[in-house]
């Protein structure tokens, strides 16, 4: 008995002995500050209030924001190769060299896609596509609102349209020609995207 006590003590002894184990701690002590880098601040959602579909000036493509006020989204139907496709553009300062998931979330569906830092009119902003035929465009496809997200961008709430579903429709039945009619005039809508200086 006395040798099983003596025992478990020595172990006891020789576990306190010896160093805890490694932390994030430790990590970040070690790793040189300056490669300490991350992606820059979130966005906030913006105010949707007022905000519309409108027909761009670029056939095949509507653009969804407030009057008078730069855009926050576009769709755009492209023939690309032997399907169309759809690309969806976020504008919202994106890190170069970066990519993220896309969700479309209402209508009953939920749509998933990769964005990468894309430069657009001398700004980066997230841009993905994929082909129009594919589920991830379902929730445009509906007669409810529903939201955009990308991480760190915000999420939109875009309003309910018939000028999406429409856009989608056309775009699935490979009918990239003239513009679908719009709802509204394109100058009650947002205004086109300048050039970032």
């Amino acid at each position: 008995m006395r040798f099983a006590v003596a025992l478990a003590a020595s172990v006891v002894l020789s576990l306190a002995a010896c160093k805890p184990p490694p932390t994030d701690a430790d990590m970040a002590r070690d790793m040189p500050a300056d490669e300490l880098q991350g992606p820059s601040e979130p966005l906030d959602s913006p105010d949707v209030e007022g905000a519309i579909w409108a027909a761009s000036s670029t056939p095949w493509r509507i653009i969804y924001g407030k009057a008078g006020e730069p855009p926050l989204v576009a769709l755009a139907c492209l023939d690309e190769g032997p399907e169309t496709v759809l690309r969806v553009t976020r504008y919202a300062p994106a890190d170069e060299d970066t990519g993220a998931m896309l969700a479309f979330v209402g209508n009953g569906h939920i749509g998933r896609m990769k964005v990468d830092a894309t430069k657009v009119n001398g700004a980066i902003v997230w841009q993905g596509e994929d082909p129009a035929v594919d589920n991830d465009w379902e929730p445009l496809t509906g007669p409810r609102s529903l939201t955009l997200t990308v991480p760190g961008a915000g999420m939109v709430t875009l309003n309910s349209s018939d000028l999406a579903r429409d856009l989608v429709v056309g775009c699935r039945g490979g009918k990239v020609g003239p513009e679908p009619e719009a709802d509204l005039e394109p100058e009650e809508g947002p205004s086109e995207p300048e050039p970032a200086e």
